[in-house]
């Protein structure tokens, strides 16, 4: 029996409801894959902890997580109580850059059951491959002068290691795919780091000469993946440009609130990091409504990185047959609750 240790953040809002109804599925998994168990540990980080003792995590956080294999965290944020970017740069980002969480994945695919507000229903699955570290989400930079004069300063920051490290992930992901990586640039545009970014992905593509490559703009990228999402397969893109268009690609499967995200310490050295990509929906937490199907799919991702790949389409396959038979949350138009939505992946599990 392997039995792995997992760290669990709930967050804020819907994150407390949707994340144990995740965390029963993932224990259904396990006990019909055979060989897998886990050991869940929660911690009550957040907003909520924010307003109570003036940190969004406790200092020895970091240390305490590092003893984990995984963390599954929820939604964080709680806007009109706590400034947004203190939520995030106090844990979310705290955690991605203290933990080496270099890479961040998000896939994007038409799931049964799931209608695209796109015209055209040709199935499509790609995944985006973020660089997560600097980019244009540095630190550097700040404000001065007041009034009429005030003026801020924002720099960019690629590094030949963190830009490198994560098209060499993009091309191995590929490799295990379809065998194409689209490169978002910005070189018409962005004098010094976006030509820097395309020299750096020539050089990359040398090493995989099997691995089909093509570079877009990142205006024209964001067209193409409305016009004709079913080209893509691996796209590699900077923190900014990912972050857009993984959002991107959770509207054009029909909901943001189905999207799942994985923060990858790709050595292994500290733990990685699994959140859905929607936020913690204030408006609707406590009313047993919101969509575990998000987090459900991190929790897919989650099994993937750890090796148990047939595990985790088992679950995805179990999630599409839920949304084909109409059991739904009132966000993607049902009338079920969380609790319903829950059972309901669980039974099909064994369909």
């Amino acid at each position: 029996m392997k039995r792995f240790e997992i760290a669990v953040i709930p967050g804020d809002g819907i994150g407390q409801e949707v994340v144990p109804a995740a965390m029963r599925v993932l224990d259904a998994v396990a006990e019909r894959h055979g060989g897998l168990a886990f050991t869940w540990t929660t911690f009550p980080w957040g907003c909520e902890y924010y307003l109570e003792h003036g940190e969004m995590m406790p200092a020895d956080g970091i240390q305490t997580l590092s003893s984990f294999d995984q963390i599954f965290l929820g939604a964080v944020g709680m806007p009109r109580l706590v400034p947004d970017h203190v939520s995030l740069w106090g844990l979310l980002l705290k955690i991605r850059r203290e933990l080496e969480q270099s890479i961040n994945i998000r896939p994007a695919r038409r799931l049964t059951g799931l209608p695209s507000p796109l015209r055209d229903d040709t199935p499509f699955d790609f995944v985006v491959v973020r660089e997560n570290s600097e980019g244009e989400y540095s630190e550097i930079g700040g404000r001065i002068h007041r009034d009429k004069d005030e003026l801020a300063i924002q720099s960019a920051v690629f590094t030949k290691k963190a830009t490198k490290r994560a098209m060499a992930y993009a091309f191995t992901l590929a490799a295990q795919r379809r065998g194409r990586v689209t490169s978002a640039t910005k070189s018409n545009g962005i004098y010094h780091s976006m030509p820097f970014w395309d020299d750096v992905f020539r050089e990359v593509a040398t090493e995989h000469p099997d691995i089909e490559t093509e570079s877009r703009h990142i205006d024209a990228l964001a067209a193409m993946l409305v016009m004709k999402p079913q080209a893509f397969d691996v796209i590699v893109a900077s923190n900014l440009f990912g972050d857009i268009l993984t959002d991107l690609g959770g509207a054009i499967m029909g909901s943001i609130g189905v999207a799942p995200a994985a923060n990858l310490n790709v050595e292994r050295k500290y733990p990685s990091m699994f959140e859905p990509v929607h936020g913690s929906a204030p408006d609707i937490a406590g009313k047993g409504i919101a969509n575990p199907l998000g987090q459900i799919w991190t929790g897919k991702l989650m099994l993937d990185f750890l090796g148990y790949h047939d595990a985790g389409e088992r679950l995805l396959g179990a999630m599409e047959r839920v949304l084909a038979s109409g059991v739904k949350t009132p966000d993607l138009g049902g009338r079920h609750s969380t609790q319903e939505v829950t059972d309901a992946v669980i039974a099909a599990l064994d369909e």
